[in-house]
């Protein structure tokens, strides 16, 4: 059993949801991210998703567009991001990180090179988000090889086709994405959700995170009555790119656990 397996077997035999943050490596500061993934899991999180800077972030509203931009600028790489996972693998061996990303790093680094080279700094899940998965099937291999979950996304959009193709290779859990559009959007429809998930659940046994469109304490309780765990993104780096220096640890801390807090109680 993979790590993120174990987490969500713990979680459902605690009858508990899971709370998946995520943040961009690099962002705000090169040499804040790790005490940020630290700060992610005192205030209560699951799994950490760890964003590797892109130029061109095609799913990416403006919000992460920006915390792309500022990482980038600050020289923040693939190599750096793993180097992350590596350093805060020394204080914390047991709470799950996904890197999430692009291609074209990936590509880059070759697979074989990064499926390594992730497993050996502790990456535990890698989402690839312009991967489709029925072209996938050799990258899930790989990372496989390396006992690293392969996740992929899943949409409303998402022809029964590609929900099988996802089913047949993903581990760790599916990313559903609530909505049409980028990250950070506010249109979120929890009854649109409620409505797909059992046709994902019909394909896979595989634990369904939804993410796009949460962004407090309401939303993310709304949205785990039917998920097995809710994704926050775009409102963290928000809160991150908002805050006073010196007091963004306090302000994230803060407001996982308020999510945490709204997910576990009714």
């Amino acid at each position: 059993m993979s790590k993120i397996a174990g987490v969500f077997a713990d979680l459902k035999a605690k009858n508990k949801k899971g709370l998946i943050p995520f943040v961009t490596a690099g962002d705000p500061h090169p040499d804040l991210t790790v005490d940020v993934m630290h700060a992610l899991v005192k205030g209560g999180a699951d799994v950490i998703e760890l964003g590797v800077p892109f130029s061109d972030p095609m799913a990416d509203g403006p919000v992460i567009q920006r915390s792309s931009e500022r990482a980038l600028a600050q020289g923040v790489t693939l190599k750096q991001c793993l180097a992350n996972v590596q350093q805060f693998r020394q204080k914390n061996q047991n709470t799950p990180v996904v890197l999430m990303g692009y291609a074209n790093p990936v590509e880059q680094m070759g697979h074989a090179v990064f499926a390594k080279a992730a497993k050996a700094a502790g990456v535990d899940g890698v989402l690839i988000v312009d991967y489709p998965p029925e072209e996938c099937e050799e990258f899930a291999k790989q990372m496989r090889s390396e006992s690293i979950d392969p996740i992929f996304l899943l949409a409303p959009t998402s022809s029964q086709e590609r929900i099988h193709h996802a089913a047949q290779i993903a581990a760790g859990y599916i990313y559903y994405v609530s909505l049409r559009g980028v990250t950070g959007a506010s249109n979120l429809n929890t009854q649109d959700v409620a409505s797909v998930l059992p046709l994902i659940r019909q394909a896979t046994s595989i634990p369904v995170a939804v993410g796009f469109g949460i962004r407090d304490a309401a939303s993310a309780k709304a949205v785990s009555k039917t998920a097995d765990a809710v994704v926050i993104g775009s409102r963290i780096v928000q809160l991150l790119e908002e805050a006073k220096k010196g007091e963004e640890l306090v302000v994230l801390e803060r407001f996982i656990y308020e999510i945490r807090q709204a997910l576990d109680h009714d």
